[in-house]
């Protein structure tokens, strides 16, 4: 398998009244987050990224009218977790991560993929914000009400 490139999307999902998906990592079980994932080439524009791995990881389709992720323009570099570092070329130690939310209806279908996650749940947004286990993604989570107001 490749190396992962270390520039990756976050994508905060939510409600119109700000209830927050989260999802359980499979490969570690008790680590909640929202939808993130790495470019799978160096010129994979973050638009596309941030789509690919929104319909991957839960099965919803950002079809840019009914369903529209926003770009925030926010990059956050941060340390990549030792346990995960292996996934990655030698030396790389840290990634850059783009952030984007989505709204959708609460009764959207939610299709996890099996071999990533395990569960998922609505959350309100400062209780998703708790359960997560990367302090950028509660960060971008705690932002949403400033963000969409």
């Amino acid at each position: 398998m490749p190396a992962k490139i270390p520039e990756s999307v976050l994508v905060v999902i939510h409600t119109p009244a700000l209830e927050v998906l989260l999802i359980e990592r499979a490969d570690k079980p008790g680590f909640w987050q929202s939808v993130t994932g790495s470019l799978d080439t160096l010129d994979e524009p973050l638009l596309d990224t941030a789509a690919r791995e929104l319909f991957e990881e839960t099965g919803i389709v950002a079809d840019g009218v009914r369903i529209a992720l926003r770009d925030w323009q926010l990059s956050n570099i941060y340390e990549i977790y030792p346990v995960w570092r292996h996934r990655y070329a030698p030396g790389v130690t840290h990634n850059t991560e783009h952030v984007f939310s989505v709204c959708v209806p609460r009764d959207t279908p939610i299709v996890l993929s099996a071999r990533e996650h395990l569960r998922h749940v609505w959350l309100p947004h400062v209780e998703a914000a708790d359960r997560c286990f990367s302090s950028s993604n509660a960060e971008a989570i705690l932002q949403l009400p400033r963000r969409l107001g």
